[in-house]
């Protein structure tokens, strides 16, 4: 891929500590990634300085974002794929 995982950041305000994914979540979204799209060598990695967001990747390719959404009281993860007219052809 080409894109670099900055490029898909908006500029906000730093999220509170109690949104930020934790070591143990990381963990999870990446077997519940694995579980999903078996036989794809797939690593989460937070991000340093966003802490309510961490990167996916497939082996050393940036493939997307995965943020943590504490909205009204509920949780969950919003994973965004980009994908370039060019990877098509």
């Amino acid at each position: 891929m080409r894109l670099r995982p900055s490029a898909l950041l908006s500029p906000t305000t730093t999220p509170k500590e109690y949104d930020a994914v934790k070591p143990d979540e990381i963990r999870k979204l990446e077997a519940f990634l694995k579980k999903t799209f078996p036989g794809t060598a797939l690593k989460v990695k937070p991000l340093p300085r966003r802490n309510d967001t961490a990167e996916v990747y497939i082996g050393e390719d940036f493939a997307g974002l995965i943020a943590k959404d504490t909205e009204e009281g509920e949780l969950s993860y919003h994973f965004t794929m980009t994908i370039l007219d060019i990877d098509l052809e």
